[in-house]
């Protein structure tokens, strides 16, 4: 428990260590810098209920991890699809590297016990909430790299995250909700669908849009959304269950 002590101080240390060998084999390699994974596991919340915030959370781990990632799916999505557009490329990695995703790694290797949390957060199952587990799984790989290199990362993302990616592509995750309507659409029914404006209600800095997503005159589903974007992203995802189209 020395580590711990350490960094957080003998009065403010945490009632956990961390298991650096348990932490060793998540990350297929023996931990050399201990302070690196400490400080990611640290959130936030955490360093603000001890020593007046002055206790290294893993905000900056994250913003490198956030890159490292970035740079190794892009080189993997890169050499694995030659012949993919741009714009499909970017779908696919952003499929891959969104929080949802990130956080289901995270679960799978069971992250969220090495979290330092503070008492209300812990209380509140902090160590379960997804955008927590994403940031820690950015904030452990950007520790990762420096403890390390990128060839380790990218073993280590390979092993855990990009397999998912023929998963993505199979179940057409890669797409949002409105585009995957259209193109089913035009497939299907040989038309493109269309959405109108069915009611706008509230203030204008509150305004709420209700939206319709039809198919020639029938209407196919209908949602909401703070914005007629929003509104229509919603409306395809109902059109898409009503018709029982779900993701081909």
């Amino acid at each position: 428990m020395k580590l711990v002590k350490k960094i957080f101080g003998e009065k403010n240390k945490s009632d956990r260590e961390i298991d650096f060998a348990k932490l060793g084999e998540i990350f297929g390699r023996k931990i050399k810098n201990k302070n690196l994974f400490v400080e990611a596991a640290t959130h936030k919340s955490f360093s603000n209920e001890n020593r007046a915030g002055k206790v290294s959370h893993n905000e900056r781990l994250e913003f490198l991890g956030d890159a490292v990632l970035e740079l190794i799916t892009s080189q993997f999505l890169f050499e694995k699809f030659p012949r993919k557009p741009e714009g499909e490329l970017t779908s696919i990695r952003s499929a891959l590297v969104c929080g949802k995703n990130l956080a289901r790694v995270a679960k799978k290797l069971n992250l969220g016990k090495f979290l330092f949390l503070s008492r209300g957060e812990a209380a509140a199952g902090g160590n379960k909430k997804n955008h927590i587990l994403a940031n820690v799984f950015e904030a452990f790989l950007g520790a990762l790299f420096l403890d390390s290199n990128l060839q380790t990362c990218e073993k280590f993302l390979r092993e855990n995250l990009l397999g998912a990616t023929d998963q993505i592509l199979r179940e057409n995750l890669h797409k949002d909700a409105k585009s995957l309507f259209q193109e089913i659409a035009q497939e299907k029914e040989k038309t493109t669908p269309h959405f109108k404006l069915l009611s706008a209600t509230g203030p204008d800095h509150e305004k709420k849009f209700l939206m319709g997503a039809f198919l020639g005159d029938q209407k196919v589903g209908e949602g909401s959304g703070s914005s007629k974007q929003k509104a229509e992203t919603s409306a395809a995802a109902a059109a898409l269950k009503n018709l029982k189209w779900g993701k081909s």
